[in-house]
């Protein structure tokens, strides 16, 4: 104490003990706790640095090996002037990728929008350094070689962290050049103020994805700060304008509703993993989003009760449909169930014969046909998300599905779209599962138990004390094909699911594929309808199915074959059976060669290879061309590259765009192109270009 060094930085802790003796007070006053304890603390890195006769985590083997890779691939000395945003690369490039490893994505909220931040720090210490292209993705396979033994995740994810750091970088570079640009107009603009206002920090954050501690960063390199109470404020202000507009739809005083009801009530039983049917009391009645002792015929209205066969939509699988029906005959059409609160199965529908109340006891039947296709559906994500790991690697993971009695969707953490082969591979194991007609089984057990016992948990689920492990089908060595974590209803036999087909896979956000599929009836129906276009277009080329692709592929060239026949002999005819620049068309015009033609019919395109050929013919001069199509014209005028610096191909074709009934025109002195809405006007276009030039 006393001394410069009294502010601790020439010390690093390694390993600290906190003797916890006391319990503050509210009021400052201290009293012992009934049981003294001991907290210990180390931090690994830093006990590798001491081992290593290093002073900090960074040059450290593993972290010096990371710093070197991206020295190289960046262009710059590993330990000179750049070496703190190389710090900051590799620091950051290991955290992004264990995330990623582990089943996080970027995005705008939640656990995506952290790593997001990570990212985009990392990627500005990229640019700052000098990185024109983008770098984190380079550096994966050192960090693979370095963590994948002792991380074996890392190297069934390397594929995937490469192509999401690839993606992001790109897409942040779109952006960061912009911003970057606006804060430095901003700073510019500051003067003697040290402080960059908050609403431009919240700016650069909403409009170009700026994180605020990216902006403190670039802020703190000059000396500046940032308004955070302004950033914050900015930030509050758009959440009051989202909320305001939820509370307007009525959602805030349903909510209400229901936590009370579960305040008073309790959690739903639900009753339905065996059984369609059952009975239960009604506990609450809600119409118009209030509550209600009653309701009569005609109103919409959505019912609580204390137990239930009804599935609550949850875990991507729709709520159930059915029918409520009371002691005294009163009908409830059921057309949805909803889960609120995790913890209340709430029936929607619609009133369709007599009054009902409170306290009243109902029969409650599910509609069977209707659950039945929901539990193939559901059933065949678990056998498909199986194949799909399989089949593409291990790095892949389920980020969302929909699971409806019409249809499944299902989207998948890959970074490339599947191709056909990969495609009839996975749908060839799921129904080869599903041929097996295996006994689906499910067994309770706690969430550690079933990871235990090989089951796949879905990253950012919560799962209870208790959980439901679903096993269906067997792979060659005799094991359970899948085995997840899933609350969801089931078929009793894979057998039960029919058949399975993918028909849609697509992009839906960076890193992330959509399969759309069928099951059962529906998936056969389509094939069906598949087979019959099929037929009908074998029947029409006059080839069997077999031989289709390639009759295709051999009329489609005889086709270009043609079309290029036709637009020669087009030209022919439109240029009055001549070339361009050959004879009678070529005027003078003060000694200046001009062709200016209307050609009728030839598409705008080819209007550039047309005047480069005059071009070739005359030697020296100016072209015209105006293409006329469905009434409109396209207007090009060139010009020889001896001329241009007395005649501009652009202002030509302006005033030949405006004869047309067009505006403006753009090109190159030497080309340019334009067009106008009057055809008629062709000729009138030619004239006017001509006076131009004279």
């Amino acid at each position: 104490p006393g001394s410069p060094d009294e502010d601790g930085d020439r010390f690093v802790e390694i390993w600290n003990l906190v003797f916890m003796q006391f319990e503050q007070q509210a009021d400052g006053t201290r009293i012992d706790l009934p049981k003294p304890a001991i907290d210990t603390g180390m931090g690994l890195e830093r006990i590798a640095a001491v081992m290593q006769g290093q002073y900090d985590n960074y040059e450290t083997d593993l972290f010096k090996k990371l710093i070197v890779a991206s020295a190289e691939h960046s262009g710059v000395e590993p330990f000179g002037d750049q070496n703190t945003s190389l710090r900051v690369i590799a620091d950051h490039l290991r955290s992004t990728s264990f995330l990623i490893a582990d089943g996080v994505l970027p995005s705008n909220e939640g656990r995506g929008y952290v790593l997001r931040r990570i990212m985009r720090r990392a990627m500005r210490h990229a640019q700052m350094i000098g990185c024109a292209e983008p770098l984190m993705h380079q550096l994966v396979p050192a960090l693979v070689g370095e963590m994948g033994q002792a991380f074996p995740e890392l190297v069934r994810a390397q594929a995937l962290v490469t192509e999401t750091l690839l993606l992001e970088e790109r897409r942040f570079r779109k952006t960061l050049d912009r911003g970057i640009r606006l804060l430095d107009e901003e700073v510019a603009n500051l003067g003697q103020n040290k402080v960059l206002d908050g609403g431009v920090a919240f700016k650069l954050y909403d409009t170009y994805g700026f994180p605020l501690d990216l902006t403190q960063d670039a802020l703190r390199a000059k000396d500046l700060t940032v308004d955070e109470d302004g950033f914050n404020a900015a930030m509050d202000k758009q959440k009051t304008e989202a909320r305001a507009a939820w509370k307007g739809s009525g959602s805030t005083a349903t909510e209400t509703v229901w936590f009370e009801a579960r305040e008073e009530f309790g959690a739903t039983e639900f009753v339905g993993y065996n059984t369609t049917h059952g009975e239960g009391k009604i506990l609450q009645i809600v119409v118009n989003d209030k509550t209600a002792k009653t309701a009569a015929e005609g109103d919409e209205v959505s019912v609580l009760v204390n137990q239930t066969p009804f599935y609550g939509e949850s875990g991507g699988q729709v709520g159930d449909i059915g029918v409520f029906v009371t002691e005294s005959g009163a009908t409830i059409e059921i057309n949805d169930t909803h889960k609120k609160l995790a913890a209340l199965h709430v029936h929607v529908g619609k009133i369709t014969a007599g009054n009902i109340s409170r306290g009243d006891v109902v029969q409650m039947n599910v509609d069977q046909e209707n659950r039945n296709k929901i539990r193939a559906n559901h059933s065949v994500t678990h056998i498909l998300h199986s194949a799909l790991r399989t089949s593409l690697g291990d790095h892949l993971t389920q980020k969302g599905s929909l699971v409806a009695a019409d249809k499944m969707r299902f989207d998948i953490s890959h970074s490339k779209a599947l191709t056909d082969s990969e495609i009839r591979k996975v749908e060839d194991d799921v129904n080869h599962i599903i041929r097996q007609n295996s006994e689906v089984t499910t067994r309770l057990m706690t969430p550690d138990e079933a990871i235990k016992a090989g089951a796949m948990a879905l990253f950012g689920e919560k799962y209870g004390d208790e959980v439901r492990v679903v096993a269906m089908g067997s792979d060659p060595e005799g094991s359970d094909y899948s085995v997840e974590l899933c609350g969801g209803t089931h078929v009793k036999r894979t057998g039960d699911i029919g058949y399975f087909k993918i028909i849609s896979e697509g992009a839906v956000a960076s890193g992330v594929r959509r399969l759309e599929v069928l099951t059962g009836n529906a998936a056969c129906a389509y094939s069906a309808v598949q087979e019959s276009y099929l037929s009908g277009a074998a029947l029409t080329i006059k080839a069997p199915a077999s031989e289709l692709a390639n009759r295709l592929s051999s009329l489609i060239s005889e086709r270009k074959v043609m079309e290029k026949e036709i637009a020669d002999l087009q030209k022919k005819v439109a240029m009055g059976g001549g070339e361009p620049g050959s004879g009678d068309d070529v005027k003078e015009i003060n000694g200046i060669k001009f062709i200016g033609q209307v050609l009728d019919g030839i598409p705008a395109k080819e209007l550039r290879g047309l005047a480069d050929e005059a071009k070739g013919r005359i030697g020296s001069g100016v072209v015209a061309f105006i293409a006329v199509n469905d009434g409109k014209a396209a207007v090009l005028t060139a010009v020889t590259d001896d001329l241009t610096a007395d005649i501009s191909a652009v202002e030509l074709v302006r005033v030949g765009a405006a004869a047309v009934g067009g505006k403006g025109g753009g090109g190159r002195p030497d080309m340019a192109q334009a067009g106008g809405p009057n055809g008629a006007k062709a000729n009138d276009a030619i004239k006017a270009i001509e006076s131009a030039i004279a």
